[in-house]
């Protein structure tokens, strides 16, 4: 056999090897027992530090211990309606929870449990850091053992406009020159407000509405989480409603992209924050309400959303002290 037609052999030989390796072996992936082994460190800040919320028996997601006394913070909607919420840090239940205060705006819930000697996290001096530095936050827990997941930033801080907009929640039709509310979006904040299906919209904040193009007027003015007063009438009753708004994608069911129905699990509210930083860690929308971790354990802020397959966003730490800080105060200010 001469050497031109041996040579095509040594080269199908040479990179056989190569292209027959698809992936890395199970041990070498990033959740993979040899890559999360890197990260014990990290691991054990989020054992001691990372809240785990059940609704009774069901993991629903995470939270951020921020005092000795057993304050924690988590992401609101995913909490919601639960009826036998609690909470697990470290290795210790706590049954009983309070809702102590809400921020709409960032979707953040601050908790309080009946503890001492909780171990906060220890918050960085700043979010800002390179794109491709590691960050370690929450996998899927056990129910004693805290795991971790790595990742990288992969994305500059930003504002994540609400998609499509805010909205009160429900969908008009006009007859007659009346606004009337033909449908009410199911577990939104116009359900939750009281507004129901043929209540007729007479003003929003005061302004007087006779057209779908007034409410829209209106509302490209306001963010995810302002309060709104809609008055409505009933009958022969007028009554006034404080509406909470909402992303308009989010609202309503049926609204996925090509690319949402390719990623698989994500959080139902994922936009209208003012500010995140934005990591590629795996996971899914029970990941949320925990802290994100730099090299030395430091939090640098609060997971907020899984938007798709390839981005998670994150509080950054400076708005996550701010919003702390102004629960806290909050919530003081009302058990007074």
């Amino acid at each position: 056999m001469n050497a031109e037609r041996i040579f095509p052999f040594i080269l199908l030989a040479a990179v056989s090897p190569l292209a027959a390796q698809q992936s890395l072996e199970y041990t070498h992936r990033t959740t993979g027992p040899a890559v999360t082994a890197a990260f014990e460190k990290q691991r054990a800040v989020l054992q001691a530090s990372s809240a785990v919320l059940y609704d009774d028996r069901r993991e629903v997601n995470y939270g951020v211990v921020i005092s000795p006394a057993g304050h924690i913070l988590t992401k609101a909607s995913e909490i919601e309606g639960i009826e036998k919420l609690s909470v697990t840090v470290d290795r210790t239940n706590y049954p009983e929870v309070t809702v102590l205060a809400t921020d709409p705006a960032w979707d953040v819930a601050l908790l309080k449990v009946a503890a001492e000697g909780l171990v906060p996290v220890e918050f960085a001096e700043t979010s800002a850091v390179p794109h491709g530095t590691w960050v370690v936050a929450n996998g899927v827990t056990s129910r004693l053992r805290r795991r971790a997941l790595a990742g990288v930033i992969s994305a500059n801080s930003r504002a994540i406009p609400a998609e499509g907009g805010v909205a009160l929640g429900v969908v008009i039709r006009l007859n007659d020159d009346a606004l009337i509310v033909g449908e009410v979006a199911g577990g939104g904040a116009a359900e939750k407000a009281g507004i129901r299906k043929d209540d007729v919209i007479l003003s929003i904040d005061g302004h007087a509405v006779k057209k779908i193009e007034d409410i829209a007027e209106i509302l490209a003015e306001r963010e995810t989480g302002d309060l709104v007063e809609v008055l409505c009438r009933r009958g022969e009753e007028e009554m006034a409603f404080h509406v909470t708004l909402s992303a308009k994608n989010e609202m309503f069911a049926g609204s996925m992209s090509r690319n949402d129905m390719m990623s698989g699990d994500y959080s139902r509210r994922r936009s209208g924050f003012p500010r995140i930083i934005q990591h590629d860690i795996l996971g899914s929308s029970r990941v949320t309400g925990g802290p994100l971790l730099d090299l030395q354990g430091r939090c640098i802020g609060m997971n907020i959303a899984r938007a798709n397959r390839a981005e998670s966003f994150t509080i950054p730490v400076e708005e996550l002290r701010e919003i702390a800080d102004r629960l806290m105060k909050q919530s003081s200010a009302e058990q007074k």
